[in-house]
């Protein structure tokens, strides 16, 4: 810890340690970073799986964590650059999707095709320098356990989807989605809810 904090206090260290775990001008980790640091320091449960064409940008500050039986899927994208990216266990994340931290997908959640999940915006406020240089901003995203994302939805920073929640396909989430509802739309609206009374999916007037 003491370590850390001297690099952290000191530019010129921090840019040195930078640079040695990130290529320059790229989102991704230097190769011994990737085979040598982050095995150690990031957990895969007993039975996951992460496709060998998925791209995998973890750094070591940073947790990632994959549970037990659970699967990314080929031409996806992990980033936990800027937060923690957490996936609990039999989840299975779908073909080429995104997932930029801070995230933090449950248990038994089923995201589908080209899902975007991103806890990162960029500062813009500035119009003197490029938006790439102002920094960023983060809200964590939640998908609560056994929620089911359609294809091509987008969710955005500070979102949390509720348990056993269904998000339909090409659906842009800007706000929370509550548990056992079914949201659809751009922005996604709740279109139905769970009755435990009646034990029937039902339309919102």
């Amino acid at each position: 810890m003491e370590i850390a904090a001297k690099i952290k206090s000191n530019s010129k260290l921090k840019r040195l340690a930078h640079w040695s775990i990130l290529i320059p001008n790229q989102a991704r980790p230097r190769l011994w970073i990737k085979w040598f640091v982050n095995p150690f320091i990031h957990k895969r449960g007993k039975g996951s799986c992460i496709r060998r064409r998925t791209r995998l940008d973890v750094v070591p500050w940073n947790k990632f964590s994959l549970g037990q039986a659970s699967t990314i899927e080929d031409f996806s994208a992990v980033n936990n650059g800027v937060g923690d990216v957490i996936i609990g266990n039999r989840t299975r994340i779908g073909l080429s999707n995104t997932i930029i931290g801070p995230v933090n997908i449950g248990n038994d959640v089923r995201l589908a095709q080209n899902v975007v999940l991103s806890g990162l915006n960029h500062n813009y406020a500035e119009i003197d320098s490029p938006i790439h240089e102002q920094g960023v901003s983060t809200k964590p995203i939640i998908i609560e356990d056994e929620s089911w994302i359609g294809a091509n939805v987008v969710i955005l920073p500070g979102v949390t989807i509720g348990k056993h929640s269904i998000v339909a396909a090409a659906s842009v989430v800007t706000k929370d989605i509550p548990k056992y509802t079914l949201a659809a739309g751009n922005p996604a609206k709740v279109l139905k809810k769970y009755n435990f009374e009646t034990q029937e999916w039902e339309k919102l007037s």
